[in-house]
């Protein structure tokens, strides 16, 4: 028997008592890792952070270190919702906004993949339309603002425009990337298999790349809930990003807060909706 076969063959028991004489345990750590994994656990874990935020923020306003006008308390905050939520305004904010994150998004990711399927699988794509895409990438937000609606006036059009150009490139950029880099040897093996076209990219590079495509699309959607604010200061008169400046022209710190984490908790949200579409397109595709 070879050295090698040697070490393959020796039984986990044997390791498992070298482990023990060493003072290093490989079981409990194993076990550790799984609780850590449980759903569970994992939320009660991230609870933890904004449970002690809430209560240094309860803490900072009830003794007065910060003045209410500066930072108002929970319960003042909790109460600022109550209200607009009595007077229908507050679902009324969150339906446009989400309504808009929602189109933005889903147009900006379908025109990502498309064109990071072009630059990605097409050498003269990536040659003629990278360095401008990577141009225009650098531009910010708000410097498309004011041409949106001269094209195309005050309406849900340019809202909807600047959130899907802000979800645009996440998509692009890491679906192109990792078109890229797809493992050559893959590519030749379904070519052995009589796969062109269609066939290759269902077969052999789309499954390679799924997991760069859910990447893609939860950066983007990050970057929808970013943008959306930029779009709500189109002249808007709905939606959360109107209601986060309109405070700020009122002076209601306390709706200001309240805007802040409304977008806290859709984009958390969607990015869950967006995990438990993750872990299907993997067990469907890897």
């Amino acid at each position: 028997m070879s050295y090698i076969d040697q070490r393959v063959s020796v039984p986990a028991d044997s390791l498992d008592a070298l482990d023990a004489a060493r003072g290093v345990s490989r079981r409990p750590a194993v076990g550790a890792r799984r609780s850590w994994d449980r759903p569970a656990v994992r939320v009660v874990a991230g609870l933890v952070v904004p449970v002690l935020i809430l209560l240094a923020w309860q803490l900072v306003t009830t003794t007065g270190i910060v003045p209410p006008y500066r930072l108002p308390t929970p319960a003042s905050v909790v109460s600022a919702g109550i209200e607009l939520a009595e007077r229908g305004e507050l679902w009324n904010h969150i339906a446009i906004s989400v309504q808009r994150v929602l189109l933005g998004f889903a147009l900006g990711s379908v025109a990502g993949l498309a064109v990071a399927g072009i630059v990605g699988l097409s050498r003269l794509g990536d040659v003629f339309l990278s360095p401008t895409l990577a141009a225009i990438r650098a531009v910010p937000s708000l410097a498309w603002v004011p041409l949106l609606i001269l094209w195309m006036q005050i309406g849900e059009e340019s809202k909807i425009t600047l959130i899907a150009i802000g979800a645009f490139f996440p998509v692009y950029t890491t679906v192109a990337s990792a078109l890229r880099h797809v493992d050559p040897q893959l590519v030749e093996a379904g070519r052995s298999f009589s796969l062109r076209g269609w066939s290759l990219f269902r077969v052999v590079q789309l499954p390679a790349v799924v997991p760069s495509v859910v990447s893609g699309l939860r950066l983007a959607l990050a970057q929808a809930w970013l943008f959306l604010v930029a779009a709500e200061l189109i002249a808007s008169s709905m939606g959360l990003g109107f209601l986060l400046t309109d405070s700020q022209n009122s002076g209601r710190v306390d709706r200001i807060l309240l805007s802040i984490v409304l977008l806290a908790l859709l984009g958390t949200i969607t990015n869950g909706i967006l995990v438990l579409v993750e872990k299907y397109l993997l067990r469907r595709w890897i």
